[in-house]
């Protein structure tokens, strides 16, 4: 068995077949907010806020980065951008 062979069954063996979907669907979800509701709904079934958990426990990882590391490393920004901000904000005056 060469290792090409080796290195795609250990990325995909790890991860479930919804796993790899969900990963799927994020590189190519449609970017328009209603859309990707629906399109979330459509082929998994999921609300959008037990799809977005699902995603960020996968994004977290080792086989989601060896299977689509350019999208993982992508989300896993924005993600820590989105947390950044939050953590930054400012509820009022300050004194």
């Amino acid at each position: 068995m060469d290792d090409k062979a080796t290195s795609d069954d250990v990325r995909t063996s790890a991860l479930s077949e919804r796993d790899r979907a969900v990963l799927d669907f994020e590189q190519r979800a449609p970017a328009a907010p209603g859309a990707r509701e629906a399109a979330i709904r459509r082929e998994f079934g999921l609300g959008v806020v037990r799809y977005q958990q699902l995603l960020n426990s996968l994004i977290d990882r080792p086989a989601a980065l060896a299977y689509a590391p350019m999208l993982v490393g992508r989300l896993q920004r924005l993600r820590a951008a989105r947390r950044d901000a939050r953590a930054t904000r400012s509820f009022g005056p300050t004194r």
